[in-house]
């Protein structure tokens, strides 16, 4: 069971640091704002349809950090499980399945909107998930 441990827990580590990362490029530096400086003004200016009190901006800040939270979560938690509470993980498919379907739904996202580093890392995730899934 330690190599199951192990996939799984590298395979958190993979998203726990995408996750990281995209935060830190939300919240500091121009690697998330767009290449036209002119489109960031006028997100900064205008609201999406569903509501007046945001800006395109501020969701496109929101929507950003959120997503990495969502990722740094399921790497903590995930780790957590795999290293000190293994029998929960691996005794549970439920917990398995959960684990599983984030990742394949991460992956089905970044193959259609996003670029190289994150499809390569997501894929690398999803491949030791599920290898230490089925060893598990």
């Amino acid at each position: 069971m330690r190599s199951a441990q192990f996939l799984i827990a590298a395979s958190a580590l993979i998203i726990l640091m995408l996750g990281l990362v995209h935060l830190l490029y939300t919240v500091h530096g121009p690697k998330l704002t767009p290449r036209d400086a002119a489109l960031r003004l006028r997100m900064q200016e205008v609201s999406p349809v569903l509501t007046r009190r945001t800006t395109m901006w501020r969701a496109w800040l929101g929507f950003n950090a959120s997503h990495s939270l969502g990722a740094i979560l399921f790497g903590l938690v995930f780790g957590h499980l795999a290293l000190v509470h293994p029998a929960w993980l691996f005794e549970s498919r439920f917990l398995l399945g959960v684990g599983l379907a984030m990742l394949v739904g991460y992956a089905l996202v970044a193959w259609s909107c996003w670029f190289s580093v994150p499809n390569t890392g997501i894929a690398m995730a999803l491949v030791a998930y599920g290898i230490g899934a089925c060893m598990g």
